[in-house]
């Protein structure tokens, strides 16, 4: 960078250390877009704070914002700064976000203690954005305590969130098939918690019945962990504080057998691993020739990948 553009950045992170909230916005944006700035103000930033950061998962419909809605004013009342990270889909020809409405979450606009961000999929298999993990240790720097990831809500790939968050939050809901699909692999054990959510809709007892029975026969959790399951109906509020609280002792039970730093360090493998994909994505997409050397037969995929990740001479 130039002397003036590092001057500018210095000023940046200036306004985000004195709680600007333009300015964490700003950082944001930057961090998303991958622009060398952001890179930079990240580089300083990164490692301040410690926020309890928890994955909100699902199947969509299941009331996933409408919940996160009530979580944040749980949160509030214990006097916790929070940050939510709204992981929408994204168009997988523009990349831009389809949704992208925050609209249940329109309570908490002019609460400086709450700060919410809709970012986009841009395609990611796991339902997190790549930058989500750059964004989260934003938010921890900024001095948020408590950080609500809201996945897109795909289904058995949204896995990923298991792997950024301490503590992975999994609602379902009663007759809507969410059983079966709790069920398949890789589901059922990214989930600390069970939010079985419009409990008042027909089936909620018979779902919970379903769920311990599953979670019987699947593997023990790190330290003896087992995860418990909250009948809620976010609309009303009811059973959202027996939740946070549940979330809670997940968070100790984490410090106390000493899982926090694990959890740390695999959140940034996910994060080096996403850019790896990223640059992947981004090489294969100039790399016309090349693919259609591999269409044709004269290259296997594997020679072609290496061609495109070997260090350039």
């Amino acid at each position: 960078m130039t002397e003036a553009q590092d001057e500018r950045v210095a000023d940046l992170e200036r306004r985000f250390r004195q709680g600007d909230p333009r300015a964490l916005a700003r950082a944001l944006t930057l961090v998303e877009s991958g622009h060398p700035w952001g890179q930079a103000l990240l580089k300083r930033l990164r490692g301040q704070g410690q926020a309890k950061v928890v994955g909100i998962t699902g199947s969509p419909g299941a009331g996933k914002s409408t919940l996160t809605d009530r979580l944040i004013l749980e949160a509030r009342k214990r006097g916790e700064r929070v940050g939510v990270l709204a992981v929408d889909p994204s168009s997988p020809f523009t990349g831009g976000a389809i949704l992208g409405d925050r609209i249940r979450m329109m309570r908490h606009h002019q609460d400086p203690g709450v700060f919410i961000r809709s970012m986009a999929s841009r395609g990611a298999l796991g339902g997190l954005a790549g930058a989500t993990v750059a964004a989260l240790s934003l938010l921890e720097a900024f001095g948020f305590q408590r950080i609500f990831v809201e996945t897109v809500g795909v289904g058995q790939s949204e896995v990923d969130i298991a792997r950024v968050a301490d503590t992975t939050l999994l609602v379902l809901t009663p007759a809507a098939g969410d059983a079966v699909q709790a069920f398949k692999a890789g589901v059922m054990e990214i989930a600390d918690i069970f939010a079985v959510n419009k409990f008042d809709l027909p089936g909620g007892e018979r779902l919970i019945q379903e769920l311990k029975g599953a979670l019987e026969l699947s593997p023990p959790r790190p330290g003896g962990w087992r995860p418990p399951i909250y009948p809620t109906v976010a609309a009303t509020g009811e059973g959202v504080e027996a939740l946070f609280e549940g979330l809670e002792a997940h968070h100790r039970h984490l410090k106390e057998h000493g899982l926090l730093e694990a959890h740390r360090l695999e959140r940034t493998r996910f994060e080096v691993e996403s850019v790896i994909q990223e640059w992947g994505r981004r090489r294969t997409q100039a790399a016309e020739d090349l693919v259609a050397r591999v269409a044709r037969g004269e290259l296997t995929p594997e020679e072609a990948a290496w061609s495109l990740l070997r260090p350039e001479a």
